[in-house]
């Protein structure tokens, strides 16, 4: 799994609810809990889900999904983010701060791979930890090659971003491409 697996799951707790709103994964602890319990790369045991915690989570992810627009652009973001974007520079200040539970850089190269840079977790808390975790996958995707494929999906009531596989691939699966269909066409025949 690539560093954009955890950034993306943190950013699609952010999703449309089947019934032409956006829904929020993240709005409870109890819906934390879950998310956690599901994380990919998570690195360790996740710390208890708290009131705290989940806000702290929710603001990293606002910043990560702001991060995504900007990465985005020309192209639209998330219609989840249009109104509600985090300027830049804020963005990478919450973010810059959860990665403060990072340390320095070390380069490593294991026996059956090729050499990367690891950074070793320094926080003492769990929730400290949690937060760098989440933040070094945003960075590493963020400043890697995969961000020149990250999209946000044009289609109606769609709010997720995804990583775009083929040139031609306009959305984040097939039933979305579907209902992007079925709405030119209502509006074709609507106008007639």
């Amino acid at each position: 799994m690539g560093y954009w697996d955890l950034s993306l799951s943190l950013v699609s707790t952010i999703r449309h609810d089947g019934n032409g709103g956006v829904a929020d994964d993240l709005d409870s602890v109890a819906g934390l809990a879950g998310w956690l319990a599901v994380a990919p790369d998570l690195g360790a045991e996740p710390p208890a889900a708290t009131e705290e915690l989940r806000r702290r989570v929710t603001a990293l992810r606002a910043a990560v999904r702001s991060l995504f627009a900007r990465a985005v652009r020309p192209l639209e973001p998330s219609r989840a983010d249009a109104q509600s974007l985090i300027d830049v520079e804020s963005a990478l200040a919450r973010l810059n701060a959860a990665a403060a539970g990072l340390g320095p850089p070390s380069l490593q190269w294991p026996a059956d791979g090729a050499p990367r840079l690891m950074y070793p977790i320094t926080a003492t808390d769990a929730e400290g930890r949690l937060l760098a975790v989440l933040a070094e996958a945003a960075t590493r995707f963020l400043a890697g090659p995969d961000v020149s494929r990250l999209r946000a999906c044009p289609a109606p009531r769609c709010v997720r971003y995804f990583l775009q596989d083929d040139p031609r691939q306009a959305w984040c699966k097939p039933s979305c491409g579907n209902r992007a269909r079925v709405a030119r066409h209502y509006q074709r025949h609507r106008s007639d």
